[in-house]
């Protein structure tokens, strides 16, 4: 995990793609972005095969544009929708089995520990609903309850979105779907309460509406994962294929579910908070 880990090996630089090229040399791995530079650098091979306004995708590129060091980063996930970006990107990724991310991610930060003692080695669960809150709910809990120093982004967009719109844990109730035509008979999960008393130390409830607090909130978690422990962002990505608006009001429907059940939230603990401000960063 260094910047040569993502550097081509000039052996197969002929048979690689303009598109990969082009993202290696004008990717955002040797200089600090944010989201406001979104536009500016190559994000993803091209052509990718997300739906056309999908909440998921536009929560990667916020989240990935935030990270304090990319090169020394690698990424998690597992099958699903956020797949699709995160295997096209320059980044160090790797992709489990379903529902199993946070154990993979914990026994590589262990090791990255031990084969880099003293250097920064960020290790980012980056999945969907369904990774975290329904088929790997235990492995993320035992995370937490185990004080894992990693950070976990659910990608929340209340739907199975590659599988054909199945309800998930996270589904509000009443929703009606493609695979739940007479809606869901349950809530969502209270994945983000369930952190609190799992042992996370900084959390944040957030939606893609709010693109600055989406990209501060990875940074810190990323941030605070190095040193004090588990960190959790919940992010609000809604689904237009499945949840049936227009591709062009993704973000006015995050903002509709801020103002009802989906506001924001940072919660910090102290030793979290001291780190923070150690690093000169305001919370929210």
């Amino acid at each position: 995990m260094s910047i040569n880990a993502i550097t081509p090996t000039k052996e197969f630089l002929d048979i690689l793609t303009p598109e990969y090229k082009a993202l290696h040399a004008n990717g955002p791995y040797w200089k600090q972005t944010s989201v406001d530079d979104l536009g500016t650098f190559k994000e993803i091979t091209e052509p990718h095969p997300h739906c056309a306004g999908c909440g998921v995708a536009l929560g990667i590129r916020l989240g990935l544009a935030s990270l304090p060091s990319p090169e020394d980063t690698i990424v998690i996930g597992t099958p699903g929708c956020a797949y699709f970006a995160l295997s096209q990107s320059n980044l160090n990724y790797s992709c489990t089995a379903f529902g199993n991310q946070n154990s993979v991610a914990s026994g590589l930060k262990r090791m990255l520990t031990l084969r880099h003692p003293g250097k920064n080695k960020d290790v980012l669960v980056m999945v969907g609903d369904g990774g975290v809150a329904d088929i790997g709910l235990d492995y993320t809990l035992h995370s937490w309850f185990r004080g894992e120093k990693i950070a976990t982004v659910m990608l929340d967009n209340e739907v199975y979105g590659n599988t054909g719109g199945q309800e998930s844990g996270m589904t509000v109730k009443g929703r009606v779907l493609n695979m739940a035509p007479m809606g869901k008979k349950f809530g969502k999960i209270p994945v983000f309460e369930m952190a609190k008393t799992a042992g996370i130390v900084y959390a944040v409830r957030v939606t893609v509406a709010s693109p600055k607090k989406l990209g501060a909130a990875i940074r810190r978690a990323v941030l605070v994962a190095r040193e004090i422990g588990p960190t959790y962002v919940q992010a609000y990505t809604p689904c237009p294929t499945n949840m049936k608006f227009q591709t062009n009001k993704t973000i006015e429907t995050a903002k509709e579910a801020e103002k009802s059940y989906y506001q924001y939230e940072e919660y910090v603990t102290e030793a979290a908070g001291e780190y923070l401000r150690g690093l000169g960063e305001n919370m929210c």
